[in-house]
């Protein structure tokens, strides 16, 4: 017998109550307390309910990240198709303006607007690339590259992974040197060393990033048409390893929406190597269509691989970062406002350069390679021939104009939905001459160089009062604001930025995920 003290409080006082407790040590009695006590899960309701929004956060991430990622892949295909369809004509135009510009006897004028110098160069790039792309043989690097092993081969396509990444970090940057350096004004002080050498290097760079994308597409080709289908077990697997890589780090949100841009590249890309690998093997096939029916199998799978690890590890990375799946919505708005923003009058770059620094998508080099691969595996002769091809373009322009309309459209609504259609009416900030801007203290987005005052154009000075009104963003909108907008200025200010102004300022990646400032 034990004895246990109660402490009572009464009216005359305290007292200890001694109560004597009976214990009886039975088996019988102790299976049957197991099998009957009861406890309530009210008492911790805060603990349950955030468990239960974990599941349903991770049950909305697969449809919020496919939202993101289908609005991002008809982004890319949007200014792939570009290169293909506009940007032609507008070298074209651009080279007529200058051909007839000393007919017309105007004088102390440019010749040239800064974009039509920035067209006539990547028309240059792309014929002298493609010309310099006849030299390598597609056929002898195919058979290099099956005669090696499969361990081999994976080492390599890993290899070629993390240099593309590198190419298309550093690629970016050497064309904003070039369109730069071309289009800078003369009355400035310059410090560049001249736009032949930038030229070179953009000519080299795609070159060898379109050498590199070829390798690539050949690795996967040998993947695809190995018996035993090892190789392209292998390289499926290795997407599954990009999980353990990704899950079990730390993410904020910018470095969560660093990762989805470059997982809608690094789609959109596979995609393109899909189909050149296709068109390489129905080439060798004479074209027969049953052989097409014995490659989707495979296709479908690769692609499937690739969207189910996606999914796994952005669900994973939100639920162990206490992510919310509404994140998704704010990067979808983010890459809208740049699509916004690049199609107004004044805009401070082009909308494909824009992709190309906000999810390190360049279009140049895959493009060149797909031209050398289409021209190789097709044949043209004749007028009919001629003729399928001049409906194949105009197919095309009709593609991307469509594209590009229903792209604005969503855009504008995904823009008004997330409240960012205010700062499209900010006005740039001057920078006071002789001042160069720090690393914490951002002016615009579209930032004038050190040691020069950005200057608006007379026009755009001021804007009429009944401008507030178009809050629909309609196409007339577009005409009339300047696409600059403006950042924090006080380095104090930098501490209490919201999420959006912060995802308007990734634009840089690295293989890590982490902005180069």
């Amino acid at each position: 017998v034990q004895h246990v003290q109660f402490l009572g409080n009464f009216s005359h006082g305290i007292a200890f109550i001694d109560i004597p407790l009976k214990i009886n040590p039975s088996l019988a009695r102790f299976l049957c307390a197991e099998l009957t006590r009861g406890y309530f899960l009210e008492h911790n309701e805060a603990k349950y309910t955030e468990r239960r929004e974990r599941v349903y956060t991770c049950m909305r991430i697969p449809r919020e990240l496919e939202k993101l990622m289908i609005f991002g892949f008809f982004l890319c295909l949007d200014a792939f198709l570009y290169v293909f369809t506009l940007l032609p004509l507008r070298v074209l135009l651009a080279l007529l303006h200058l051909f007839t510009l000393p007919c017309c006897g105007l004088r102390g004028s440019l010749l040239l607007q800064p974009a039509q110098v920035c067209d006539i160069l990547k028309g240059l790039i792309m014929v002298l690339c493609y010309s310099m792309m006849h030299y390598v043989d597609y056929s002898m690097m195919y058979h290099l590259i099956r005669g090696q092993s499969v361990i081999k081969l994976y080492i390599i396509y890993n290899m070629l992974e993390v240099a593309d990444r590198l190419f298309s970090s550093f690629g970016q940057d050497i064309l904003d040197a070039l369109y730069w350096t071309a289009t800078e004004p003369k009355e400035r002080k310059r410090d560049s060393i001249g736009v032949i050498p930038h030229f070179i290097m953009a000519v080299f760079y795609v070159f060898l990033h379109a050498i590199l994308i070829m390798v690539q597409a050949s690795t996967l080709n040998v993947a695809f048409n190995s018996h035993n289908k090892s190789l392209l077990t292998i390289m499926m697997s290795n997407n599954f390893v990009e999980i353990k890589g990704s899950v079990f780090k730390k993410f904020e949100k910018n470095n969560l929406f660093q990762m989805s841009n470059s997982d809608i590249k690094e789609r959109f890309t596979n995609y393109v190597l899909l189909l050149i690998v296709c068109l390489r093997n129905m080439e060798q096939f004479s074209w027969n269509p049953d052989h097409l029916w014995v490659l989707l199998p495979d296709v479908f799978m690769v692609i499937a691989s690739e969207i189910a690890v996606d999914i796994i590890k952005h669900a994973f990375i939100t639920k162990f970062n206490e992510i919310t799946a509404d994140v998704y919505s704010e990067y979808r708005a983010s890459l809208a406002f740049d699509l916004v923003s690049s199609r107004q009058k004044n805009a401070c770059t082009d909308y494909s350069d824009s992709v190309a620094r906000r999810m390190g998508f360049i279009p140049l080099p895959l493009a060149v390679l797909l031209i050398r691969v289409v021209m190789s595996s097709v044949n043209v002769q004749g007028a009919l021939s001629y003729s399928c091809l001049l409906l194949f373009y105009l197919g095309m322009v009709t593609l991307k104009v469509l594209n590009s309309i229903v792209l604005l459209g969503k855009s504008c609504v995904y823009v008004k939905r997330a409240n960012m259609e205010d700062k499209l009416f900010e006005r740039p900030s001057t920078a006071a001459p002789g001042k160069t801007p720090s690393r914490t203290r951002k002016t615009s987005r579209c930032t004038a160089p050190s040691g020069t005052q950005f200057e608006p154009s007379q026009s755009h000075t001021a804007y009429p009062a009944s401008i507030r009104h178009l809050v629909t963003l309609n196409y007339s909108f577009f005409l009339a604001i300047p696409a600059c907008q403006t950042q924090p200025q006080a380095s104090t200010e930098l501490k209490h930025r919201t999420p959006k102004k912060d995802l308007l300022d990734v634009d840089r990646f690295t293989i890590c995920g982490n902005r180069i400032d």
